[in-house]
């Protein structure tokens, strides 16, 4: 049973950075696709960032160049490394798994990816 357990949220700055983490547990982050995404009030959960069990990794094309994921395997945690921050990007940023997908080729799916953490909440002012 995998979990998921994001921090690293809070309030930034335009233009400033912050990083995202989420521990895993019950499972590896190699063998998963591992991804992010958001929901700001009022709208619509919105994948931002994927990586799969090869290491390729996938955007939202508004974070290109300015949002980073990854994974450390030796601590079993994905990281969102966020910069250049601006007012839209706030959000509750939630970190997902999805053990049965291989390869990603649509960062809009990541929303629909069957586990997720409680979300950590990102405010950009």
């Amino acid at each position: 049973h995998v979990q998921l357990v994001e921090s690293g949220g809070g309030s930034a700055q335009v233009g400033g950075s912050l990083r995202l983490s989420c521990a895993v547990s019950g499972d590896t982050v190699s063998s998963n696709c591992m991804g992010w995404f958001r929901q700001a009030l009022g709208k619509e959960r919105e994948g931002v960032a994927a990586i799969d069990p090869d290491g390729t990794p996938l955007y939202l094309e508004s974070v290109k160049g300015r949002f980073t994921i990854s994974r450390d395997n030796a601590k079993n945690t994905v990281y969102l490394d966020m910069s250049n921050l601006i007012p839209d990007d706030s959000a509750m940023y939630y970190c997902a798994a999805d053990d049965r997908r291989k390869t990603l080729a649509l960062i809009k799916t990541v929303p629909l990816f069957p586990t997720r953490g409680q979300g950590t909440q990102v405010t950009v002012s």
